[in-house]
């Protein structure tokens, strides 16, 4: 609270009032002028320190007054102030502060406030303090304080820095409150957010373990699918077993019959022409020459026979000169036997193969071709090997009349081996068999065997 301005400031006004106030007075009559003269100047003087003391009497009545106004201010505030030296050093504080820490305020003072903050925010102190002092700034911070006899609460720091005199030490003006409050908020906000999160999160798990409940029964399903089409397909390995061994036991028939009919006959026929050439060796050398010449053609057609059923089990062409030669002729006869057209485009890479692969292709040639010429009516054949970017493919292509490609693979009877028989050799080296067929366009065997790692993936 500013005082009223002293009337000492202005002389010439105080010493109007002085007289005026001593005229008012009675004087006694002196002699002496002189004398008269002097003592009217001490009068006017001494009236005038009257004066002064007066004002000043009043003046500092009301700075005691606004001293005190200013002190309760300090002391009953609702926060806690402090003034801090440079190093933490506490300077004065209010009631509120000491309060605040649980300390008298005579045990508070020219002590080091880092005996009161907790060890982890001493570093956050220091480094508030150093910016207060650096720049002529407001500057925050949060330290957790610590009181006495125990507990702990969270404050908020706002300091701005002091003038300081020259050569004194420097200091700052730092006022606190408890804003422990307003953390347990923040934290009950921030485990709100964290639950939220984790809500958030079970949600997802929910929904994600629903997915896979889904995902579960789906493959429940596909598992009683896959069960079922397992059933299935034993119920057609062992129809196909049985269907093997059928055509084994017909097939070993069928050359016996073939060795009884044709070869054994054959040869009975060259025995009998050698016991003729016997009898008539003794009577003479007529007509010798004509039957040894009928005993060799019967020899002569006995081995061919024999190197047919050796070509129809086993062609030495697949294993002499490859599979492109062997394919070639056995072509060349199916035309010649049953007037079909035939036609074979094939790139060298496919005899880079394995025996056994190009042995599997060579079967299914084999096979698709016999069937073309049992069940196709067609006029034409065409028989394309080429080259794909991890394998090899076949495609064998007619023109006759077309079937239900289903009815076929799946179906039971001998008519179906056949196209059992590819399917099975092809997965035995890990390839893969189609059928295509439609009315109008024929049919067609699509065949195809991977290299190297696709191979033994597709094993």
């Amino acid at each position: 609270m500013k005082s009223k301005p002293l009337s000492s400031d202005n002389p010439t006004a105080l010493r109007r009032r002085a007289e005026a106030r001593l005229s008012k007075r009675k004087i006694v009559k002196q002699s002496d002028l002189s004398t008269q003269r002097l003592f009217h100047e001490l009068e006017v003087h001494r009236i005038e320190l009257e004066m002064q003391n007066a004002e000043l009497q009043k003046t500092r009545d009301e700075l005691e007054v606004s001293l005190e106004k200013i002190t309760d201010l300090y002391d009953f505030a609702p926060v806690g102030y402090f003034s801090i030296d440079e190093s933490g050093v506490v300077l004065d504080a209010n009631l509120k502060s000491a309060a605040l820490l649980g300390v008298e305020r005579s045990r508070l003072i020219k002590r080091s406030l880092l005996l009161f903050v907790d060890q982890k925010s001493h570093p956050v102190l220091m480094a508030f303090l150093k910016n207060v002092l650096a720049e002529p700034k407001d500057q925050e911070c949060e330290v957790l304080l610590l009181k006495k006899g125990g507990g702990s609460f969270w404050a908020v720091f706002r300091a701005t820095s002091a003038v300081c005199p020259v050569g004194s030490r420097r200091w700052c003006r730092v006022a606190f409150g408890d804003i422990t409050a307003r953390k347990q908020v923040e934290e009950a906000q921030r485990r709100l957010e964290d639950m939220a999160d984790t809500n958030l999160g079970l949600n997802r798990e929910i929904v994600r373990r629903q997915a896979v409940e889904q995902d579960l029964k789906k493959s429940e399903q596909n598992q009683g699918r896959l069960l079922e089409q397992a059933r299935h397909m034993q119920g057609q390995l062992r129809h196909l077993s049985h269907q093997i061994l059928q055509a084994q036991e017909e097939e070993r028939l069928r050359i016996s019959r073939d060795l009884h009919d044709e070869i054994a006959q054959t040869l009975v026929g060259i025995n009998v022409q050698l016991a003729t050439l016997t009898r008539e060796a003794a009577g003479g050398p007529k007509g010798l020459q004509q039957k040894i010449e009928c005993a060799q053609q019967m020899v002569e057609k006995s081995v061919e026979n024999v190197h047919q059923f050796a070509r129809k089990l086993r062609p030495a062409l697949l294993d002499d000169l490859g599979l492109i030669p062997a394919l070639h002729a056995f072509m060349k006869t199916f035309t010649k036997q049953t007037g079909v057209h035939t036609s074979l485009t094939a790139i060298a890479a496919v005899e880079r193969l394995d025996t056994a692969k190009r042995t599997v292709l060579f079967r299914v040639a084999q096979e698709a071709l016999t069937n073309v010429a049992r069940h196709a009516q067609a006029s034409r054949v065409a028989v394309i090997i080429q080259k794909l970017p991890d394998g090899i493919c076949m495609k064998i292509k007619d023109d006759g009349k077309s079937f239900q490609v289903d009815s076929v693979l799946h179906g039971k009877g001998r008519q179906h081996l056949g196209m059992l028989g590819m399917r099975e050799r092809l997965e035995m080296v890990g390839g893969s068999f189609e059928v295509e067929s439609a009315p109008g366009k024929g049919t067609a065997i699509i065949a195809e065997i991977p290299l190297g790692k696709a191979a033994r993936a597709a094993r």
